[in-house]
């Protein structure tokens, strides 16, 4: 069943793409290995790196309940939201700018995520 999960190219990082495009910014690159947490989108002339997190896999309140699943998923939860929380402290360290959005943020309303998304890259520096 796991296997069925998809981990790029996702209906709400697709959708997030079209409307970053739709907000004229371009130039960037899908899942780029070369960040730190391997960013779903990364803007690395701006060393930006933006992440699509679902909202059961990364613990969202409303979406994911400790205690509900077992123990076994509240571990990997856990970790998961570890994981994040260590993947944007490197790249704040690595002089990047992090941005995390819920799927479910995207598939509501993908434009206006991008363009809050455009309104915070443009006014950072350089």
């Amino acid at each position: 069943m796991m296997s069925r999960i998809r981990s790029r190219d996702t209906k709400p990082e697709l959708a997030l793409r079209r409307a970053l495009r739709g907000q004229g910014l371009v130039g960037y690159r899908c899942h780029w290995k070369a960040a730190a947490g391997t960013p779903d989108i990364a803007f690395p002339g701006r060393s930006v790196a933006i992440f699509v997190d679902g909202a059961y896999w990364h613990g969202h309140p409303d979406y994911f309940t400790f205690g509900k699943s077992g123990e076994r998923w509240d571990s990997k939860i856990r970790r998961n939201k570890a994981r994040d929380r260590e993947v944007d402290a490197v790249l704040t360290a690595q002089g990047w700018t992090s941005f995390r959005v819920w799927d479910f943020e995207v598939l509501d309303d993908a434009d206006r995520v991008a363009a809050r998304l455009a309104g915070e890259i443009r006014s950072l520096p350089g």
